[in-house]
């Protein structure tokens, strides 16, 4: 079995708790990580990672510094380091295609990484709390059982999952963290919010809206954030949604309307817009080719020519 907890193999769980039971120094850790001081990362050094993406690179990638993510309510930020090469890869699951996923996330980690080194792959999970219709539970487990079916020998480390990310508020219960980073230089996980979750913002979230399925999103070689192309087709009914108030979007587009950010509502609205803007995905990607971006000296992203 290769997901291991403080070296030894785990066995089949069937539920979050029994793992938390069985490990109880997990429960500290996630205690710990939730206690960490809560970082407004600097879009300049970032490389933000939407739903249904991830990403990877290593130390040497002078593009970026930070990988992170946030916006996860039943949704977990995964992170899977090897500690030998440093490359790190971050990806925000959720459930779409789990046992499809996690294959994609140790390959891209172990490709950045010389198989001769020194070092482990270690495993940080962070995401979902307790909601009623116990999605994140699944989650949680779908995770860790694709986890144990990896040739590789995976290490958790983190489990900052569900139950260890719930907290009642009014009578509500919500995630403590929504949002993590992690520092591609020292592989520290820490839990963050973003401001700027470009490049192209408006155009990942549509091609996750209209089922997209989970992409990598960089050229950690050439330092490029790479975007499609990208397929859906022409649907003016979605314009349904923007004379909708917010309880309306909530309940039929949130798998936790009582948990979302504040703006959940406005992001929908803003994704159906640009579909209905774009109605032809096509348009978007001449010649077939993916939209290309770059860091400039200013430390933003710029549409490469």
């Amino acid at each position: 079995m290769p997901l291991f907890i403080q070296k030894r193999g785990v066995d089949r769980l069937s539920s979050t708790a029994e793992l938390f039971d069985r490990y109880p120094h997990l429960q500290e850790n996630a205690q710990a990580f939730r206690s960490k001081p809560h970082v407004d990362v600097d879009p300049k050094c970032l490389l933000y990672v939407q739903q249904r993406e991830f990403a990877a690179t290593t130390p040497a990638d002078n593009c970026v510094s930070v990988i992170g993510s946030d916006d996860a309510t039943t949704c977990h930020l995964v992170m899977l380091r090897h500690t030998g090469s440093g490359a790190v890869c971050l990806a925000h699951c959720d459930g779409s295609s789990t046992w499809s996923e996690v294959p994609l996330l140790v390959k891209s980690v172990t490709s950045l990484s010389n198989v001769s080194k020194e070092g482990r792959l270690e495993l940080h999970l962070v995401g979902g709390f307790n909601d009623e219709s116990k999605t994140s539970h699944k989650l949680s487990l779908n995770i860790l059982a694709a986890f144990q079916k990896q040739k590789e020998d995976i290490h958790l480390e983190t489990c900052c999952i569900t139950e260890m990310n719930d907290i009642v508020v009014d009578g509500t219960h919500r995630p403590i963290i929504y949002g993590v980073g992690i520092n591609v230089k020292t592989g520290e996980v820490f839990p963050a919010s973003f401001t700027h979750k470009g490049p192209a913002e408006e155009l990942r979230s549509a091609r996750t809206f209209t089922g997209g399925q989970m992409a990598e999103i960089y050229d950690s070689s050439r330092g490029l954030v790479k975007i499609g192309p990208c397929k859906w087709s022409p649907n003016l009914d979605i314009a349904f949604w923007m004379a909708q108030d917010d309880d309306t979007i909530l309940k039929y587009l949130s798998t936790s309307p009582m948990a979302e950010p504040p703006h959940f509502v406005q992001h929908v609205k803003t994704t159906i817009q640009f579909l209905l803007e774009h109605l032809n995905s096509e348009s978007l990607f001449p010649g077939g080719q993916p939209q290309l971006y770059h860091r400039t000296e200013r430390g933003d992203w710029e549409r490469a020519v």
